[in-house]
C-alpha cells in the first residue's frame, strides 16, 4: 500500500443496472488488482464505493467501473467525490452489508439467459449441477420476475423459501466465486424442483418429469412448460400434425406461432439470419426476433401466409434440457394462456386452465412474482437508411423494467396506457419506468394484471405518484378507474388524446423538444371531437398538438365487427369510391361473397349511419384493401389483413415505379383514398398480381406521407415522428424514414418502446407532465 502522502481517497456512486448482476464482486476484484483499499455496498440508489490508493490506480479503477463492467450491468453514471485521506491507513478491501435507507433509484435487473459457464456446468456429468433445471449465477438467471422489493437480496425474492445447503452457501459468501450473492443460487440438494402433471392425475418429478415431457414432445404431444416469466405451450416444430393439433385446441387458426431453436446453427437451417439478428438472438435478453423464412423449412402451419418466423433461443435451463433431446431441436413456444387473457404464471392457474390444450404440464415449485411475456424485436436495414432500425413489437422479458431516460425532471405520475396491448408507466426524476407488456385489459383478469403491474413497479422503486395520466376515451376501463380514484389516490387525473400520446412517446424517447410534425397511423383512437381517429397528421409538442390533416372517414359497419370482418370495411370503401352497390360489387368480385341481403343491409347502414361510426383510420384502410384483394376477408387476430397484405412483399423494400403508383386526393385537410380504391380496382380488373398491387398501394401511402409533410412546412418544423401500430409495417416505416430524409426532413421512429399501444404510457407521462407544469414537480 503506498504511503498516505501519495494516496488519494474517493467516494464513488455508480448508478444504473448494478444490483443482481455481479457488480460488487467485480468491484472487489478490480480493487484487488490495483492494490486499493476501501469498501463497496449496495443501497437503494445503486452501488456506493469508497476507495483509497495510488492516484493512477484509482483513476484506472474508476474508468474500469463502466468500461469493464459485468455483462448484465448497465452503468448509466459514475459520480466521483474527493475525500480527505484518512490518518489511519485502511486495511484491505471489503464488501459491506446492503443499506436499505434512502431513495430507491437503482434500476431493477431484467431476467437473463443462461450464461456460457452455467451451460457448460449443466452438461458436465462431473458437476454437481449437472442437468439441474435452475442453474444460475451472478451473470445470468431470473431477476425481475422473482423480485418483490429492493435492494435486491434473496429474502425479498421468491427464492426466500429455499435455504441454501453448505456448498451453495460457501459459493454465495465468497467474493471471488461466480455465485457470490447470486440471489437465486441453488442446486439439486437445496433448490427448486421440476414437477410434472398429466390430465389423468399422473405426476413425476426431476429427471422422470423431464423424460416424460421430452418423450411426449417427440411423439407429437403438447406440453405446457413453465418458463422464466410464465407458461409456454410447446410442440415439436418439425411435426406439422402436432402444430395443427395445437392450433385446433387453442382455437388459433392463423396467428403465427413463435419457435425456440437449440442454437444458432439450428436456426440457420430454416431462417435467414443476418449478423445483427444473430447478435439479438444471442443477447442476454433472448428476445423473439422476426427472421425471414427459408424454403424448404419448418411447416407452413407455424406462420401461414407470412414471410417471417418469430425465433428465439433458449432463455432458461429447462429449455436447453428439452431441446437437447434427440429430434426436438426446435419447438413451437407460444404463450400459455386462454385467448384474450394474460399468460398464465401461477402453478394453480396452469393446472386449472391449461389441460384444455396441453397433454402434460411441466412446472416447478419456484414462484414467479410477476408475469413477463417474451419480447419481440425486429431488425431492419436499407442502403439509404443510415443506421439500421431495431424496433420492439413487444417489450417485455429481458428489457422490462429498464427505464427510458428523457433528460428532464418529471412530475410524480402514473400512466395507465391504452385499452389494447397496454403497458403502464411511472415517472421518477428524469426516468420513465415502462412496464412489461400486459395485454388487452377488457377482461377482469388482465385488468387485475394491469393494476398489479402498477403496484409492483411503484413498490420496487418506492414511487408514490400524485397524478395519473389516462386515455381520453371516457369508456376505457383504466380511464374510469383513475377518475374513481381521484381525490383519494391522485390529486389530478390528466386525459391525453390517444394520437397525441403516440406522438409524444416518440418525441420523448428521441429527446425532442419544440414544434414537431407527428404522422400517427393506427387502428382506432378516440379523437378530440369525439369521433374515431387513426390516420392523423399532428403539429405541436408535449403540452398540445393540433390536428392539421387526416384520412377521409369510412364507416365502421357494425362497429367492432368491422375489425374482425374486414370485408365490411372493404365494402364501405368500395361503396364510397363507386357510389352505388352494384358498381362496387362489379369492381371487386370478392364482394359477391356477401349475399344480397348483407349487401343491402351494409348499404343501408352506410347511408343512414346506423351502427356505422365514421373513422379516419389508416389501420382500417389497410384492412379494407386486404379484404378487397381477397387476401383477408375475416380476421382471426388483430391486423391479420395488413400483415398478410405486407407479407406479399416478402420483406423487399423496393418501391413501385413512380408511374405505377396511385394517388390520394386532397380536399382541404382531408386525405381522400377514393382515387386509390378506384385505381386498385382497375389494376385488379386488368389481372395484375395482388403482390404487385400491394407494392403499389404501400408505395402510394409512403408518397402521401412525404407530400403531406411537405405541405406542412409553414408550421416551421422539419422534424417528423412516425408512431402508431400501422408503423409496425416494415415496408411503410423503412421507406417513410428513407423518403422523408431525402425530402430534407429529420424523421424519427421508436426504438426503445413499441410503436403500437405498448408505447402509449410513455407518451401519456410526458404530456401530462407538460400540462401540470413546474409547480407539481
Amino acid at each position: 500500500m503506498p504511503s498516505s502522502e501519495s494516496s488519494v481517497r474517493r467516494s464513488i456512486r455508480v448508478s444504473g443496472v448494478v444490483q443482481g448482476v455481479g457488480y460488487r464482486p467485480f468491484v472487489y476484484k478490480l480493487a484487488l488488482q490495483g492494490d486499493l483499499t476501501g469498501w463497496v455496498l449496495n443501497d437503494p440508489e445503486g452501488v456506493l464505493i469508497e476507495v483509497t490508493g495510488d492516484p493512477e490506480e484509482v483513476s484506472r479503477f474508476t474508468e474500469g467501473l463502466s468500461t469493464s463492467a459485468p455483462p448484465q450491468a448497465r452503468v448509466t453514471a459514475v459520480r466521483v467525490t474527493d475525500l480527505p485521506v484518512a490518518e489511519v491507513k485502511p486495511d484491505g478491501f471489503t464488501i459491506r452489508e446492503s443499506r436499505h435507507d434512502g431513495a430507491r433509484t437503482t434500476v431493477v435487473p431484467s431476467d437473463s439467459y443462461v450464461c456460457a459457464d452455467c451451460r457448460a456446468e449443466l452438461r458436465d456429468p462431473a458437476d454437481r449441477r449437472y442437468r439441474y433445471p435452475f442453474i444460475n449465477c451472478t451473470n445470468c438467471g431470473p431477476r425481475y420476475s422473482i423480485i418483490r422489493e429492493l435492494p435486491y437480496d434473496r429474502a425479498v425474492t421468491t427464492m426466500a423459501g429455499f435455504t441454501m445447503c453448505r456448498p451453495c452457501a460457501l459459493e454465495y459468501e465468497d467474493p471471488l466465486d461466480r455465485r457470490y450473492h447470486a440471489q437465486p443460487n441453488a442446486c439439486p440438494d437445496c433448490g427448486p424442483r421440476l414437477l410434472l402433471a398429466g390430465a389423468g392425475g399422473e405426476t413425476a418429478s426431476g429427471e422422470e418429469a423431464l423424460a416424460a415431457a421430452t418423450a411426449a414432445l417427440a411423439e407429437g404431444g403438447i406440453v405446457a412448460v413453465k418458463s422464466v416469466g410464465g407458461f409456454h405451450l410447446a410442440v415439436n416444430a418439425h411435426d406439422g400434425e402436432a402444430v395443427a393439433r395445437l392450433r385446433t385446441r387453442k382455437r388459433r387458426d392463423s396467428k403465427p406461432f413463435a419457435v425456440m431453436a437449440r442454437d444458432l446453427g439450428t436456426v440457420e437451417a430454416f431462417a435467414e439470419v443476418r449478423p445483427a439478428e444473430a447478435d439479438l438472438l444471442l443477447s442476454p435478453a433472448r428476445p423473439i426476433v422476426l427472421l425471414r423464412k427459408r424454403s424448404p423449412g419448418l411447416p407452413e402451419q407455424i406462420a401461414p401466409r407470412n414471410p417471417n418466423l418469430g425465433v428465439m433461443l433458449p432463455s432458461a435451463p429447462v429449455h436447453h434440457l428439452l431441446l437437447d433431446h434427440a429430434g426436438s431441436d426446435t419447438l413451437v413456444m407460444t404463450s400459455g394462456n386462454i385467448s384474450g387473457y394474460p399468460i398464465v404464471y401461477r402453478n394453480e392457474d396452469a393446472l386449472a386452465q391449461l389441460f384444455g390444450v396441453a397433454d402434460l404440464i411441466l412446472y416447478n415449485d419456484r414462484d414467479i412474482e410477476v408475469r413477463v411475456d417474451d419480447s419481440i424485436v425486429r431488425y431492419s436495414e436499407h442502403p439509404d437508411l443510415g443506421e439500421p432500425l431495431v424496433g420492439f413489437i413487444r417489450r417485455s422479458r429481458g428489457y422490462a423494467p429498464y427505464p427510458v431516460e428523457i433528460g428532464a425532471e418529471l412530475a410524480p405520475l402514473v400512466a395507465y396506457g391504452a385499452e389494447l396491448k397496454t403497458t403502464v408507466a411511472l415517472s421518477s426524476g428524469s426516468r420513465v419506468y415502462v412496464s412489461q407488456h400486459i395485454g388487452d385489459i377488457k377482461n377482469d383478469e388482465t385488468f387485475g394484471a394491469h393494476r398489479e403491474a402498477v403496484r409492483h413497479l411503484a413498490d420496487l422503486h418506492e414511487l408514490r405518484p400524485r397524478h395519473a395520466a389516462v386515455d381520453l376515451h371516457p369508456q376505457f376501463r383504466a380511464t374510469r378507474f383513475a377518475f374513481q380514484e381521484q381525490g383519494e389516490a391522485f390529486e389530478q387525473v390528466v386525459t391525453v388524446q390517444h394520437h397525441h400520446a403516440h406522438m409524444a412517446s416518440c418525441m420523448a424517447e428521441n429527446r425532442l423538444v419544440g414544434q414537431t410534425i407527428g404522422v400517427i397511423f393506427d387502428g382506432t383512437g378516440y379523437g378530440d371531437d369525439g369521433t374515431i381517429w387513426g390516420g392523423e397528421f399532428l403539429v405541436g409538442g408535449y403540452r398540445e398538438a393540433r390536428r392539421v390533416a387526416h384520412l377521409r372517414t369510412v364507416p365502421l359497419l357494425g362497429g367492432d365487427k368491422a375489425v374482425t370482418e374486414p370485408i365490411r370495411t372493404g365494402f364501405a370503401l368500395a361503396l364510397d369510391a363507386f357510389g352505388e352497390t352494384s358498381a362496387a360489387v362489379n369492381a371487386f368480385p370478392v364482394l359477391e361473397t356477401l349475399d344480397e341481403q348483407q349487401r343491402h343491409v351494409f348499404t343501408a347502414m352506410t347511408r343512414r349511419g346506423i351502427n356505422a361510426p365514421p373513422a379516419s383510420s389508416m389501420g382500417r384502410l389497410f384492412d379494407g384493401v386486404a379484404a378487397l384483394l381477397a387476401i383477408t376477408t375475416h380476421a382471426e387476430y388483430e391486423a391479420q389483413g395488413p400483415i398478410e397484405l405486407e407479407g406479399l412483399l416478402e420483406r423487399d423494400f423496393t418501391m413501385a415505379e413512380p408511374g405505377q403508383r396511385y394517388r390520394f386526393g386532397l380536399e382541404e385537410q382531408e386525405i381522400d383514398p377514393r382515387p386509390v380504391i378506384r385505381a386498385l380496382a382497375s389494376d385488379l380488373a386488368a389481372g395484375l398480381d395482388p403482390a404487385a398491387i400491394s407494392r403499389r398501394f404501400h408505395s402510394t401511402v409512403v408518397d402521401m406521407v412525404v407530400e403531406r409533410c411537405r405541405a406542412l412546412h409553414d408550421f416551421g418544423s422539419r422534424r417528423v415522428v412516425l408512431s402508431g401500430g400501422v408503423f409496425l409495417n416494415e415496408f411503410l416505416l423503412v421507406n417513410c424514414m428513407v423518403e422523408l430524409r431525402k425530402a430534407g426532413f429529420e424523421p424519427f421512429c421508436h426504438q426503445q418502446v413499441p410503436t403500437n399501444d405498448g408505447g402509449i404510457s410513455l407518451g401519456q407521462i410526458v404530456v401530462a407532465d407538460a400540462r401540470l407544469g413546474d409547480d407539481v414537480r
